[in-house]
């Protein structure tokens, strides 16, 4: 690893690499090293995340740049039982940017802010040169304040059931097909979504989250690796009930990807203990966000580090992180 590629940003193998490699390495501590979604501080009361996003094009269906910015930060405070409260808003702008469209995305960032009950309490920005950023890049920090202690993806079990809360792929195969000019003539379009309402709803009706985790860039198949390399278990799971939408299929033959890497904005992966699967999907597929949601798999012992997909016809393949380039600047 002599130079950062695109495929460093991928959110899978290389994307790991670099993180440990350099970052890890150099600002190592307790609460980094777990690798959660957003980091617990303040003897667990407090959950603590930043992103940056920089998706392209900032315009896309089902949602923009803003709104992205405001549900990457609070998703990720949500994964680990909080409630966003505070968020901070750093915006670098292309000189030459429309006023209209920075109005449009500062005004779905607001009504995301509302949906979380979150405030921008602190801001930055910048303008440079033109050619110098693309259009506009924005990142956003965010604090929540912890509802359900205990979630984390070093603490899944044997025998926990793995759900995913919506059909996969959604938000990588319209960033792609938004870029490429591709008209399905279709309603595919983006899963960005606020996911505390629904993580609330959870914990509000006794749920006992063992794991959560926003299956964002590397999607389902990263999320799935890293828990089990952190739990040291193995995730098995079952090819026909993974959720995934005639279009999204159509755009993974056209790349040569599995769904299960796609990016996802609004989507989840949730483990719990068999004995709660059945009121946790009641909750789930009460609600609109979520309500393709699906058990796909368990957790064994079979293959420890190892995510499994079992396939109807009774055969089997391991699925490893993602490597490559997949789709750069997703969000």
């Amino acid at each position: 690893m002599k130079t950062v590629t695109l495929a460093h940003g991928n959110g899978g193998q290389e994307n790991n690499e670099l993180i440990s490699k350099v970052f890890y390495k150099a600002f190592k501590n307790e609460i980094l090293e777990k690798s959660e979604d957003a980091a617990v501080i303040q003897d667990g009361t407090l959950a603590f995340s930043t992103d940056s996003f920089t998706v392209s094009p900032i315009e896309f269906a089902g949602a923009d740049i803003g709104k992205l910015a405001v549900c990457g930060t609070c998703n990720d405070l949500a994964m680990m039982g909080a409630k966003p409260k505070y968020l901070t808003c750093s915006v670098i702008i292309e000189e030459g940017f429309e006023v209209e469209t920075l109005k449009r995305i500062v005004n779905s960032m607001k009504i995301e802010l509302e949906k979380n009950g979150a405030y921008v309490v602190s801001g930055d920005t910048k303008v440079v040169p033109r050619g110098s950023v693309d259009k506009i890049f924005i990142n956003t920090t965010g604090i929540g304040e912890i509802k359900q202690k205990g979630i984390s993806s070093n603490e899944i079990l044997e025998d926990d059931v793995i759900i995913v809360s919506n059909s996969v792929g959604k938000h990588g195969a319209t960033i792609f097909a938004a870029r490429e000019g591709i008209d399905f003539s279709s309603s595919l379009e983006s899963d960005c979504a606020s996911l505390w309402p629904v993580v609330e709803k959870l914990i509000e009706n006794g749920i006992k989250i063992r794991a959560l985790r926003d299956a964002t860039r590397g999607g389902v198949s990263a999320v799935l690796n890293e828990w089990a390399k952190q739990s040291n278990i193995c995730v098995e799971i079952d090819e026909e009930k993974i959720p995934v939408t005639d279009e999204v299929n159509g755009v993974c033959e056209m790349l040569g990807f599995e769904a299960l890497s796609l990016a996802n904005e609004g989507t989840f992966v949730m483990a719990i203990s068999k004995d709660q699967e059945e009121k946790a999907m009641d909750i789930l597929k009460s609600i609109d966000t979520t309500k393709e949601a699906a058990i796909i798999g368990t957790v064994s012992s079979k293959h420890l580090g190892k995510v499994v997909l079992n396939s109807p016809w009774g055969t089997a393949r391991f699925i490893d992180l993602p490597t490559g380039e997949l789709l750069p600047r997703i969000c």
